[in-house]
């Protein structure tokens, strides 16, 4: 488990009306996706209500609900688990994220009309504007910047919200989430910091032209050259 001072959960930082479950599940969600605690690693009930400072029921039903996302591994003998990171599931999530985002943004950009083109430029314009990293001049800082994070999603998101379909957007995203703790895998210090503004910037203007075949392309090299950070970072890891 990683640092518990970097990562606790502050409960006055719950939306309204949000339960502390929700809460919790949000939390370890994200703290798995970005790698703060290790694939295969055990997560302890005791140990994660106290670092998230809630009780055990929102713990147990949040490690239930990060199970069913696939997340979270469960064992009767052993507890549950931060599920395992694989070459062979990376390259099949690669394979399918490619395939279902190529229908959304084809449909996005056939049916997509002005104000869904000005939500892909605003969403580009915010994600230039913030540093993806918290000390942008010293390329061994990696720490996350959770603003650029949102940034980031915020963008691919608006890409594809005119495709027309909630269940297609909903599936996008679900393997977003997946293959960012494979992206947050391969930082590492000292890795080369500019190739991904270039990229976006590329996505967003053939997206706003129209040019499906080249939107298409773009953003699939965009997902596999992301993707083979990871292999590499994976490697490197074991």
């Amino acid at each position: 488990m990683t640092d518990m001072a970097t990562t606790r959960f502050d409960k006055s930082r719950r939306r309204d009306g949000e339960t502390f479950a929700s809460a919790t599940y949000a939390q370890l969600r994200r703290d798995i996706i970005e790698g703060q605690f290790p694939a295969g690693g055990k997560l302890r009930i005791r140990q994660l209500c106290e670092h998230y400072k809630v009780g055990i029921s929102p713990v147990r039903e949040a490690l239930n609900r990060l199970s069913s996302d696939g997340f979270v591994r469960q064992s009767d003998l052993q507890g549950f688990s931060v599920a395992p990171l694989t070459v062979a599931e990376l390259d099949e999530l690669t394979k399918t994220r490619c395939w279902l985002n190529e229908i959304a943004l084809r449909e996005s950009i056939a049916h997509g009309d002005a104000n869904w083109e000005e939500t892909i430029v605003l969403a580009f314009h915010r994600l230039t504007r913030v540093s993806r990293w918290v000390d942008p001049d010293d390329p061994e800082n990696v720490a996350v910047n959770h603003e650029w994070e949102v940034a980031h999603r915020h963008f691919h998101a608006s890409l594809i919200a005119a495709a027309g379909s909630t269940l297609l957007r909903q599936y996008c995203e679900q393997l977003f989430d997946m293959a960012d703790r494979y992206r947050h895998l391969s930082r590492t210090p000292g890795a080369k910091r500019s190739r991904g503004r270039d990229e976006h910037r590329l996505i967003m203007e053939a997206t706003i032209a129209r040019n499906a075949e080249q939107a298409v392309k773009l953003l699939s090299d965009h997902f596999r050259k992301t993707a083979e950070l990871g292999r590499q970072a994976f490697g490197n890891a074991r």
